[in-house]
């Protein structure tokens, strides 16, 4: 794996013993999704936060996330995956104030609604920006408040929409000392894992097929996080054509012989979702293995859960985990997309993109 970012520092203080302390920039449907897994709540104002009828700008306020993550019918104040414990919701902000002052009100701890977010990094633990179908190009400003601050904080994915942010923000982060990871949910769930697992019945895959995502950012990045946590990283080359932007776009990881020789294929200009699936096959000397259905938005909060335990290791101890790499390397790779797509679908090494 090429890394990319290192950081850790040595973390001392109450915060070992204390709830982290955590201010959410964006309450949007990803803001009040990893909110209700980290922090107690009200399940039954998740479920209808808002009326319908209201058209409010976020899924979550007509009952989505409820939906989600209570999949007991008989039991709507039942998690289905276990909640991540040790964090404690303080402070909000959203540039619509009435969606943060809705999920303020479904915590427990009724979080302070901010008037800007410079403010939601003051006496905090973490700064959590949160990102569900935005490009990132806004991710730079969101986060330098806090980490010139030195606040530990987690940027939803992607990172940032282009790499002169993403070297912006890691610069900062190496300046101020202050840890920041990035990750999308699609990295770290377990039907992933399940896959990966299975490549070994057919000799190791070869090639791969990926369906899904979308041919915006926020999907794309979802897409190539899967990609990296089936096939694996280090990713070398990229090529992309239509139809639209970010359409199809096939990986290369050269001539490495525990990674697809033959490269891997992502689909992004489909027409219909099985909220929001995605389906991966993978073909080998010894025979194909198609994913049945799920990694989904059923099976999504299983691996939100897993990015938060990473992220509140990161506050307590410091430590990055090294997962912070392949986010770098998923934004150059839609960077690198771009790139040939704009240059007639040509073949582009992902060191034109990167820095040493």
């Amino acid at each position: 794996m090429r890394v990319y970012f290192c950081l850790t520092i040595t973390r001392r203080g109450s915060v070992l013993a204390s709830p982290i302390k955590v201010g959410i920039i964006r309450c949007d449907t990803h803001g009040v999704y990893y909110g209700p897994l980290m922090a107690p709540h009200d399940p039954l104002k998740l479920r209808t936060p808002v009326p319908v009828e209201a058209d409010p700008p976020y899924s979550w306020q007509n009952g989505a996330t409820h939906y989600y993550f209570y999949q007991f019918c008989a039991d709507p104040t039942l998690l289905t995956v276990e909640a991540v414990d040790g964090f404690e919701i303080v402070k909000v902000w959203d540039v619509d104030r009435a969606s943060a002052e809705q999920f303020a009100d479904l915590l427990d701890s009724r979080p302070r609604v901010c008037n800007s977010f410079a403010e939601v990094s003051d006496d905090v633990d973490l700064v959590f920006i949160a990102d569900c179908n935005e490009d990132g190009s806004d991710h730079l400003e969101l986060a330098t408040p806090g980490l010139k601050k030195g606040v530990p904080t987690f940027i939803d994915k992607p990172l940032a929409n282009e790499m002169k942010d993403v070297y912006a923000i890691l610069d900062l982060a190496q300046t101020s000392q202050a840890p920041v990871f990035s990750a999308s949910i699609l990295r770290h769930i377990p039907g992933a894992f399940q896959f990966r697992s299975r490549l070994p019945e057919i000799g190791g895959a070869d090639s791969g097929f990926i369906r899904g995502g979308s041919c915006h950012i926020a999907g794309a990045i979802h897409t190539v996080s899967l990609a990296q946590a089936v096939f694996g990283n280090g990713i070398e080359e990229v090529r992309c054509t239509g139809p639209k932007d970010l359409g199809i776009v096939f990986l290369s990881w050269g001539e490495r012989d525990d990674r697809p020789r033959s490269g891997v294929v992502l689909h992004h200009a489909v027409k219909e979702y099985y909220h929001c699936a995605s389906h991966v096959s993978a073909y080998g000397k010894d025979g194909a293995i198609l994913q049945k259905n799920n990694i989904n938005d059923w099976n999504f909060p299983y691996g939100a859960a897993h990015v938060l335990r990473l992220v509140r290791h990161m506050v307590k101890t410091g430590e990055v985990d090294d997962t912070m790499n392949d986010m770098i390397e998923a934004v150059a790779v839609v960077n690198a997309a771009r790139l040939s797509q704009q240059n007639g679908s040509r073949p582009v090494q992902l060191t034109e993109i990167t820095r040493d």
